[in-house]
């Protein structure tokens, strides 16, 4: 008889682990809290809601593994982003390429992913149950409890596997923290955001067009603030202004909104029009931004938490979801390795020793790698708002560049055949920078990525105090040798 898998959360972590499970064979049910985005009158609900998804090699290469036609589907409705657009002040703006190599990252409207991923859900069979809420998790047991919104009735369902996708502010997770000595650490940062939105030119014909480049990802730096803007497909932006809360709080309305942003986002304002700031600036509310790690991930063969759920990190280097999606890859290669057998019966009140051993590895094995992209998100934020102007990061760009250079190069495509049976390959020699590690090689591990530039790092800094010391070494000697030659005469 085959197994069932509950999945709790149908965003695209949810949906994707769905997929990968059914693929294996287990039978799989999907419970989500909210309705169904795809229904025509929740569609109004989504606009301005979330930050555009920034898609790279990760991302894709785990769709690739669970299913190259959902990946084929996603880069079909993809706009690519060669590099970061600056728009300084002065309103001259400077283009830096993502990486020497030419490789791009992809924007994507978060809603349309979903709606594409929930449709394949729907091809295949799978079970969604909307406007169910979990209320209570027996993991011993193996039993959840749901309440149906629709109907306000209780549901409990027994499982064999559970899923917890359920975002940043996860039911499972605070279930799975009864039964587990979880250490678990949430922080906000002292910042929000608000969605805007640059709305399609209009020509003297009527059609309509991109109002600034649309292969870039926009970025208005200003040090302790910054505002972005992400393409779409109907020509408009996604934008997203970033600032510390305090500076939110100065703002008393409306007029005060518009006239700071003026001073600091002259050019903006004229993309986005003063009444179109002032509608968002009303609607849109301020939303926090949610720093959250755990460990461990899982509970002996009962419940593992993938995503938002077990590592919501702040959205400065893209990974978010990437990181949510690779989760699904690395759980369904461990899977694999231990022999999971979905058909096999396990009889009550035991354990399956093989899906023990999986979720074990699961928690040992990818904790490292959560941590050191969060901590590499938080300060990938340091760089965008303020460190793209600075000439010493410029300096290291160039730096990175030359360097990279006498690398030989490898597209992200080449490692996926090894990455749908593998977790991570071994380091690479030779030299790749910070943001190509971890934007365009699926196959170094987040921590591996962190571990290799922080070598990079220290070899760059012992050069240049090298450097350094032989200038004022050499400086010196001269110096010596005159003030000599100065006795002597």
């Amino acid at each position: 008889m085959t197994r069932s898998v509950v999945v709790v959360g149908a965003g695209p972590v949810g949906c994707l682990a769905a997929l990968a499970l059914h693929r294996e064979g287990w039978a799989v049910t999907v419970y989500e809290t909210r309705t169904d985005m795809r229904l025509p009158e929740n569609k109004s609900q989504l606009v301005q809601r979330s930050i555009n998804l920034a898609m790279s090699s990760r991302g894709i290469t785990a769709l690739r593994a669970i299913d190259n036609r959902i990946a084929d589907k996603f880069l079909q409705t993809a706009i690519p982003m060669h590099g970061r657009m600056i728009h300084p002040v002065n309103g001259k703006e400077q283009s830096q390429s993502y990486d020497v190599n030419g490789q791009w990252i992809n924007s994507i409207d978060r809603a349309l992913l979903n709606e594409d991923l929930l449709n394949e859900l729907t091809a295949k069979s799978i079970p969604v149950k909307f406007h169910h809420k979990l209320l209570h998790a027996n993991f011993e047991g193996k039993h959840l409890t749901f309440r149906d919104s629709a109907c306000e009735k209780d549901a409990t369902v027994p499982y064999d596997l559970c899923i917890g996708a359920d975002g940043a502010y996860s039911a499972v997770r605070r279930q799975l923290m009864r039964v587990v000595r979880m250490d678990y650490q949430q922080e906000f940062i002292p910042h929000e955001y608000i969605e805007l939105r640059v709305a399609p030119g209009i020509g003297p014909d009527g059609s309509t067009h991109y109002q600034l480049h649309p292969n870039h990802l926009h970025i208005w730096p200003r040090h302790s603030f910054m505002l972005i803007a992400l393409p779409n497909k109907d020509k408009s932006f996604t934008s997203t202004l970033f600032a510390p809360t305090s500076e939110f709080e100065k703002l008393k309305d409306a007029n005060e909104f518009i006239d700071w942003f003026r001073s600091h986002f002259p050019d903006a304002l004229n993309l986005i029009g003063e009444s179109r700031l002032i509608e968002d600036y009303k609607r849109n509310p301020r939303s926090p931004l949610i720093h959250i790690k755990a460990r461990p991930y899982h509970y002996k063969d009962s419940v593992v938490i993938l995503g938002d759920a077990a590592h919501a990190m702040v959205p400065f280097y893209g990974q978010g979801l990437n990181c949510g999606l690779e989760d699904v890859r690395v759980l369904d290669i461990l899977l694999q390795k231990h022999a999971v057998d979905p058909a096999k019966s396990v009889p009550q009140g035991t354990m399956d020793d093989a899906l023990v051993s999986a979720l074990r590895e699961y928690t040992d094995s990818r904790h490292e790698d959560l941590n050191a992209i969060c901590d590499l998100a938080m300060a990938n934020y340091e760089e965008m708002r303020h460190a793209v102007t600075t000439p010493l990061y410029k300096l290291r760009k160039r730096v990175d560049g030359l360097l990279s250079r006498l690398t030989p190069f490898t597209a992200f495509e080449a490692f996926i055949p090894r990455l749908k049976q593998e977790t991570f390959l071994p380091t690479p020699r030779g030299w790749l920078a910070l943001y190509t590690m971890v934007t365009f090689r699926p196959d170094i591990s987040y921590a591996e990525v962190k571990r290799k530039a922080r070598r990079q790092d220290t070899f760059i800094n012992n050069v240049a105090w090298s450097g350094l010391m032989f200038v004022l070494g050499t400086g010196s000697l001269f110096a010596g040798l005159r003030f000599w030659r100065r006795l002597r005469g």
